[in-house]
């Protein structure tokens, strides 16, 4: 799509990977979590989901950590538990983080009782819901992931940003060589794909 530019730059995914990894631990992040992190914004990058990812690094976690917005030490704590469900508030840590440890309970708690189900508050931006998702489906279970988000699209007929995009996952196994994943919001495109044509001084076609 975008070979038409001369201005691109070829980079291989690990070296993308290891860069963010460095840029997550000069700003705070301890190593284990950056590594989490790099990871989910890699992943968008090899799906082809560009609007989240590398191009997310600056925008939304270098900037909103260095502004305060959220902590790059990540300090989960689980408010409420039972067998099947949990309350995790994340305290404004890193969204990846939180998001995939409280995923990794959910699938815990579904290898038990048969159900898992993790809700949580105080968090940041996580990247593609679709990341956690396959975490489910890997285990080889039905998964659903969403989360709420800012105003950033007009109702109908409407000129202001009044609602979130509340991006939904849902997906399972399949007797595919791939599995039935379902990755949407509430908006016609991701404000990330926007920001990514106006960098790249592109037209969408």
């Amino acid at each position: 799509m975008y070979n038409n530019s001369k201005d691109i730059v070829w980079v291989d995914f690990d070296s993308l990977e290891n860069f963010m990894v460095d840029v997550f631990k000069g700003i705070g992040v301890p190593e284990e979590d950056a590594r989490i992190c790099a990871d989910v914004l890699i992943t968008a990058d090899k799906r082809g989901i560009d609007s989240h990812g590398v191009g997310r690094l600056k925008p939304i976690y270098y900037d909103r950590i260095k502004a305060g917005i959220q902590l790059p030490k990540t300090d989960m704590e689980i408010v409420k538990d039972s067998p099947t469900t949990a309350v995790i508030d994340g305290h404004n840590g890193m969204g990846q983080v939180i998001a995939k440890k409280s995923m990794a309970i959910a699938i815990e708690k579904a290898k038990k009782m048969g159900l898992g189900m993790v809700t949580v508050r105080n968090s940041t931006h996580y990247g593609i819901a679709g990341y956690y998702l396959l975490m489910a489906i890997e285990a080889g279970m039905i998964g659903i992931t969403g989360t709420n988000a800012r105003p950033s699209i007009a109702p109908t007929f409407g000129i202001e940003n009044m609602l979130g995009t509340n991006p939904l996952t849902f997906g399972m196994p399949s007797d595919e060589e791939f599995p039935f994943v379902l990755d949407c919001a509430t908006s016609i495109t991701q404000r990330g794909k926007i920001e990514f044509y106006d960098r790249a001084n592109l037209k969408p076609q």
